[in-house]
């Protein structure tokens, strides 16, 4: 359990069963997910755009303006919006739920007595097995969100994409839903599993390494992370979230190419392709948007999730 009143004589959060942290995690993780969905989206569509079509723009500066003249904002810029939400939602909370779980766990097998104790290495690797679980249910919401950022763009190579109908114009969260459905089945949202596990789970280990070792490198002498403050614990996030995107970004570009392509091979296949038709740094289109990106939403992502487990726990004393 966090001791989020470190330093106070009078005040303490009783001991927490696991359920009831499990809970608060979840809850926090799902406010944060959702915060960071507004504050990134516009950038997370150029990324897609860029990963997938990198052939229709000169750079993210000119993909941003083209998406914005030619879509707006809501049609263009924040595209598959809502699914993000979803996505973000299902992903973080189960993701930080599953790391407090995993840092037991990992405490347990270091022989560590409390996971505030445990060393860097040890929470990038509760990150790297929670990670597998949220994996679970980003895949289909992801899926879905990325399809529908490069809709323009997948009308303009064809007027319907494998038979899917994915060029209609007005083409909303729910319809795309239905019509994988019908066409593809359950399995179809679950293209990319694997290239979204390449990239989660090696990710999440970079993330939650980066995030709790930069927390423990700005603490003074005798502190807390969980009391460094606010700015400080945004610094952090963004630092746990650059390192995310820098480490894994090759996995990414695979992931999306398969998602909005509809491929059904494997990602060492794909990845090989890119490589001999486009060169190295086609692995790396988007790489800036999505830097440019992860500073803030991270930033606000471990905000959210730290303050509103520090106000349930205040609630719950």
């Amino acid at each position: 359990m966090l001791d989020h009143n470190k330093g106070s004589e009078n005040v303490t959060f009783l001991p927490r069963d696991k359920l009831t942290q499990g809970i608060i995690d979840f809850t926090a993780g799902s406010l944060g997910g959702a915060a960071q969905v507004y504050v990134s989206q516009p950038l997370d569509t150029v990324k897609v755009k860029q990963q997938t079509f990198p052939q229709l723009y000169k750079n993210m500066f000119d993909c941003f303006i083209k998406t914005y003249r030619t879509d707006g904002i809501y049609r263009g810029l924040y595209a598959g919006s809502i699914p993000a939400v979803i996505a973000n939602v299902a992903e973080n909370s189960v993701l930080f739920a599953a790391y407090g779980g995993c840092q037991k766990a990992v405490a347990y097998v270091m022989k560590v007595e409390d996971t505030k104790n445990l060393s860097i290495l040890g929470n990038a690797f509760a990150g790297f097995l929670a990670a597998f679980f949220s994996t679970f249910t980003l895949c289909p919401t992801e899926l879905v969100k990325c399809k529908l950022q490069a809709l323009r763009e997948m009308k303009q190579q064809a007027g319907k994409i494998n038979g899917t109908g994915i060029g209609e114009a007005n083409m909303t969260p729910w319809k795309l839903t239905k019509q994988i459905m019908e066409t593809e089945g359950i399995p179809g949202f679950f293209r990319g599993l694997t290239s979204t596990f390449m990239r989660e789970m090696p990710g999440y280990f970079f993330f939650f390494g980066g995030y709790e070792g930069t927390r423990e490198l700005m603490r003074k002498p005798g502190q807390s992370k969980d009391d460094i403050g606010a700015l400080k614990t945004m610094f952090a996030g963004a630092v746990g979230g650059v390192t995310l995107w820098t480490s894994i970004f090759p996995a990414d570009v695979i992931k999306s190419r398969i998602q909005i392509n509809n491929l059904k091979r494997s990602m060492t296949s794909v990845g090989l392709e890119i490589f001999r038709t486009e060169g190295i740094l086609a692995l790396y289109n988007g790489l800036l948007p999505s830097v440019l990106r992860t500073i803030p939403a991270t930033a606000t992502l471990f905000l959210v999730y730290e303050y509103t487990k520090k106000a349930i726990n205040g609630l719950l004393l």
